[in-house]
């Protein structure tokens, strides 16, 4: 197998910066730029909270592209504890290490304690992945949905994220030689604890505009048509004007074009809108919000505006 490329070295400027987002298809402003600059350039974790669909783990992804690092997940939910994110023993192996020695005999219990906690018994998560990666080359951990864990586990990574360090007991402390680039994000559906705050640098990652929406849908799906594009992102951005429970984030407005790109379609009417507004929204209620008759209106009101993104 040929060896993975070397890492490169972060952006130098903000510009540099831009220009690495770009160069992988992610549509950013300045100030996004700006804020992943300084947490490369300053080695500070990049909290990015915003509301679901709008690219916030797709930041990590094309870090880890564009600065050739491997990218290490750290999927949260709720009751993660540390032997899912950060290490365990590998429990039938030591067994199997006991009885072979228990057959041979002669083996002393405390010799014996010692030799099974040890690396070779050590199953790293992605914590331990991150901060102490076998080939030695720092990766970009991404810690995504923070906000399904609970307050525990946050106390947990106040270590992590300060010294880039975990505390085995049997080990001792585990230091990362090279600190990983570190992106964490959160949805908001509870708040985080200030003190993971104050360890890194925030920004809120919102909803696209419309031009930058078009421009993201022009690099994801490059074989829409471009009155399908205009009209889908027009749509889309009209739909976040109104009452729903949940808005179409990025994700779903660039799965709506795909879906409409299998189907054929050069241009939005409302069978067609009515046939695949599952692959918009996902709720019933804004479903049934969404009336043939709202849908028609809207996708009149897009012919035009469509065309003058």
């Amino acid at each position: 197998m040929p060896a993975p490329p070397a890492p490169r070295p972060p952006p130098a400027t903000v510009d540099a910066t831009l220009d690495l987002l770009t160069a992988q298809d992610y549509v950013a402003d300045r100030r996004l730029a700006t804020a992943v600059f300084l947490a490369l350039k300053l080695g500070r974790p990049l909290f990015l909270e915003g509301e679901a669909g709008v690219g916030k783990t797709e930041i990590a992804k094309v870090l880890a592209a564009g600065l050739a690092r491997p990218l290490v997940r750290l999927q949260c939910y709720e009751g993660l504890d540390t032997a899912a994110a950060v290490y365990e023993w590998n429990y039938p192996r030591q067994m199997i290490e006991i009885r072979l020695a228990e057959a041979a005999g002669g083996v002393a219990r405390e010799a014996l304690a010692h030799d099974i906690f040890t690396r070779a018994f050590l199953l790293k998560r992605p914590l331990l992945q991150a901060i102490d990666p076998d080939d030695g080359a720092p990766p970009v951990l991404l810690i995504d949905e923070l906000d399904r864990t609970d307050e525990p586990f946050e106390a947990y990574l106040l270590e992590v994220l300060s010294d880039f360090q975990v505390s085995i007991p049997e080990l001792g402390v585990v230091r990362a030689q090279v600190p990983p680039v570190v992106v964490i994000t959160s949805n908001r559906t509870r708040e985080i604890h200030d003190a993971i705050k104050r360890r890194c640098l925030y920004h809120w990652v919102d909803y696209p505009d419309a031009l930058s929406e078009l421009a993201i849908v022009r690099r994801k799906c490059p074989r829409a048509p471009e009155r399908l594009a205009r009209e889908v992102v027009a749509f889309t951005q009209r739909l976040r004007s109104m009452d729903l429970f949940k808005a179409p984030g990025v994700a779903e407005t660039l799965d709506w074009a795909e879906a409409l790109i299998a189907l054929d379609r050069v241009a939005l009417d409302p069978q067609t809108v009515a046939d695949t507004i599952g692959v918009l929204l996902k709720y019933q209620d804004d479903v049934g919000a969404l009336t043939p008759d709202v849908a028609a209106k809207i996708v009149a009101d897009v012919q035009a505006e469509g065309i003058r993104l």
